[in-house]
């Protein structure tokens, strides 16, 4: 049976960079893992085994490191861009490039010196990133990780479709909580267009994703994910398209009445957290006149 090869591509996958920044006594961190995927005219590597239009997974190793140091990190996106814009440019047979790449956040610790030069790993989220280009176009897409927040009230869940196997009781006061992963796509996609400030950006779109998650008063985990995404969109410009992935973390009621205990949510309650199963709700928000591109199951970007 006749076969053809199809898409293909390679790199070299979670390469980890550290970059100092020394500004006198005090030092800046930048914590990477960088992982580089190329394709483009591979076809005969496959057929037979010529190397001829191969750049070594191990020279993409050593440009992620040289990169660091000869144009230092200013932030995931921009590196990104550098790295991609290089081995497009650089290797004829390399059409496209993606770089993704994960952040890890560094939290300084105030000492009573002057020296700032000790840190402590962040235990919030993942910073994300991925760039991708193919010589005349960029798409840039930013995102998050393992955020998790809750609201201990303000959260109602009631009214939905009860059949012969729904045992789970209306709530009208319930703890909301989930670990946020969120990717969003960005509109520059021109190196005749401004570049927006990457660092600027994550930080406002988090602080928005964040006060809608606490402003909103949520009757179901869908509601409070559309707030989120329209709140970005509304109030970032230079973003067209949000994707969110929301497992619910469930907390449920206690039953305390073998005790004589009344568990009453008025007055404090206890809850046990349950870590599965649990409901996962997952939705792209867009801005209106814009089509989707973000991929639907987030494990693959």
């Amino acid at each position: 049976m006749p076969t053809y090869l199809g898409q293909n591509q390679y790199g070299k996958a979670e390469n980890r960079v550290v970059k100092i920044t020394r500004d006198g006594t005090t030092h800046h961190i930048k914590d990477l893992n960088v992982s580089v995927s190329l394709s483009g005219d591979m076809d005969e590597v496959h057929y037979s085994g010529s190397n001829a239009n191969v750049l070594p997974t191990d020279t993409t190793k050593n440009t992620v490191y040289a990169f660091a140091k000869e144009h230092g990190i200013e932030s995931a996106e921009q590196f990104g861009i550098h790295l991609a814009r290089h081995f497009v440019t650089s290797q004829e047979p390399i059409r496209t490039a993606r770089i993704r790449i994960e952040e890890y956040s560094w939290e300084r610790i105030v000492t009573p010196g002057e020296d700032e030069h000790s840190f402590v790993r962040r235990g919030q989220e993942t910073r994300l990133a991925q760039i991708t280009y193919d010589g005349s176009a960029w798409e840039v897409v930013s995102g998050l990780k393992d955020l998790t927040v809750m609201n201990s009230t303000n959260s109602e869940f009631w009214g939905y479709v009860k059949d012969e196997y729904t045992t789970l009781p209306e709530a009208y006061d319930r703890i909301l909580a989930t670990e946020v992963s969120s990717r969003w796509r960005f509109n520059w996609s021109d190196d005749a267009q401004q570049a927006p400030d990457w660092e600027e950006s994550y930080a406002q779109v988090k602080e928005h994703m964040l006060l809608a998650f606490a402003q909103t008063y949520s009757l179901s985990l869908q509601q409070t994910l559309y707030a989120m995404g329209a709140r970005i969109i509304d109030h970032r410009g230079e973003i067209d398209e949000v994707r969110f992935s929301l497992p619910n973390k469930h907390h449920f009621l206690v039953d305390l009445k073998p005790f004589g205990l009344k568990n009453d949510t008025a007055d404090g309650a206890v809850y046990y957290a349950a870590d599965r199963p649990y409901g996962l709700i997952e939705a792209t928000v867009l801005r209106d006149g814009c089509e989707a591109r973000i991929p639907v199951d987030l494990t693959n970007l």
